[in-house]
């Protein structure tokens, strides 16, 4: 199966040769890092695009220059074919899935399928970075709570792309204050290490570049699936201001509410995560489509929780629908026509941040009460978060017990206490002939 979509992806590039030009702007960046060129002052490709990340991210990248173009972009393809699967294994660890269901077969099929998820494709499209840096994330925060260095790697993955840095957020607000701190000295380390070898661009860009978000593109396309691009198109207004900054802050407290909610009352960690995850992809400015890689184990934790509800099924072939329907390319979005959309074309030119706001808000719903036991709505046997309580390094704050189970434990008990006190009496009594 994985083979055929790789035919089907060959066949898609003769068709319409797959421009990959972000691997063209980091193999440029790993070049002026390798030369001490001006990391900022270049463009390249056609649609002149400038170099956006922290220096840290071109020391990355010099290895992309020992390699021609060609070359390089079908190692591109093949990394990410690589990280997608690993990814898509993460994801099933993460979530619960029982290894039965995700042997090395099942994970491949996976993968194929996986390829075709519009932010996936664009990734390959693009020849991005976004499943690297996902699956260094994922990983690094589904390892046990006190193991050596979580966080650190969360930090790393914040120092060549700012937006992971909300982790660390997450680390802090569910109590896991040595975490949160190994991120900031990962991140701190990133920036070091970038301007001992690139003091100037360094300089550069934490004082002037990283505020430039017209330099990253234009926020109003349909490329944008943040909050940002949503209304700027929604007001028909390339620069919406304090009416994309307020409803912008409200919900990274909300979506950080959520997190840490359904961290705290669920003890679902993973889902967590994504809530933070989701909030981070609202609230940057520029979401791309391909940043929404995230829809990985979204899916695969959603698909954890299907059995046995209908309902369940039904929601998770909707939101499978809204990542691979690529509505926001059926819309007219030539020129400045992005600006224009009627009323009923902007969900379709939106599906990602109208989503994403759903599912925070389906979140807080979730757990507004503490009542039941991260086993989800008192229901036993839910394959992904039992699978998830019982993981090596799940605290023990993590678990916790709903009133009806302390009843039921205290009977048990009483019970178990007048057997024992019922055989003693009978072993006391004297024998008689």
């Amino acid at each position: 199966m994985l083979l055929v979509s790789f035919v089907g992806l060959w066949v898609l590039y003769e068709v319409q040769p797959l421009p990959m030009s972000d691997i063209a702007v980091y193999r440029a960046e790993g070049e002026a890092a390798a030369s001490g060129g001006d990391l900022y002052g270049f463009t390249v490709t056609k649609w002149d695009l400038p170099a956006t990340y922290p220096p840290f991210a071109a020391l990355l990248f010099i290895p992309t220059t020992w390699l021609s173009l060609g070359t390089l972009k079908i190692v591109c393809v093949l990394v990410n074919a690589g990280l997608l699967a690993l990814l898509i294994h993460l994801s099933c660890q993460a979530t619960g899935v029982r290894r039965a269901a995700h042997t090395a077969p099942a994970v491949l099929a996976a993968t194929a399928l996986g390829l075709w998820l519009e932010p996936v494709f664009q990734t390959f499209v693009f020849g991005q970075v976004n499943l690297a840096l996902t699956c260094l994330v994922l990983w690094d925060l589904g390892r046990p709570d006190g193991a050596r260095g979580k966080g650190f790697a969360t930090g790393i993955a914040a120092g060549i792309k700012l937006t992971p840095a909300i982790f660390a957020v997450y680390l802090l607000i569910t109590g896991r204050v040595k975490a949160a701190f190994s991120a900031l000295a990962g991140f701190l380390v990133s920036v070091l290490l970038g301007w001992l070898v690139l003091p100037d661009a360094s300089v550069e860009f934490w004082t002037r570049r990283m505020f430039e978000t017209d330099r990253v593109g234009k926020v109003w396309i349909v490329d944008n699936q943040s909050l940002q691009g949503l209304i700027s198109r929604v007001l028909h207004n390339p620069e919406p201001g304090l009416l994309w900054a307020v409803p912008a802050l409200l919900t990274a407290a909300a979506g950080l509410y959520a997190a840490r909610r359904v961290y705290l009352r669920r003890g679902l960690d993973t889902w967590g995560v994504l809530c933070t995850a989701v909030t981070a992809l609202l609230v940057s400015p520029i979401s791309w489509s391909h940043h929404w890689v995230w829809c990985v184990p979204l899916l695969i934790g959603l698909a954890a929780r299907v059995r046995r509800h209908l309902w369940r099924r039904a929601l998770l072939a909707a939101v499978t629908l809204v990542f691979t329907a690529r509505t926001m390319w059926l819309v007219p979005h030539r020129g400045d026509l992005d600006l224009h959309f009627s009323w009923w074309q902007q969900p379709l030119a939106a599906p990602y941040p109208l989503l994403g706001l759903a599912l925070l808000a389906a979140l807080i719903w979730w757990t507004r009460r503490a009542g039941n036991a991260p086993g989800g709505e008192g229901e036993p046997g839910e394959p992904g978060e039992q699978e998830e309580q019982g993981k090596p390094g799940v605290s023990a704050r993590r678990r916790i017990p709903s009133p009806r189970a302390d009843q039921d434990l205290t009977a048990r008990t009483a019970e178990t206490q007048t057997a024992r006190t019922t055989r003693t009496a009978r072993t006391a009594r004297p024998r008689t002939a």
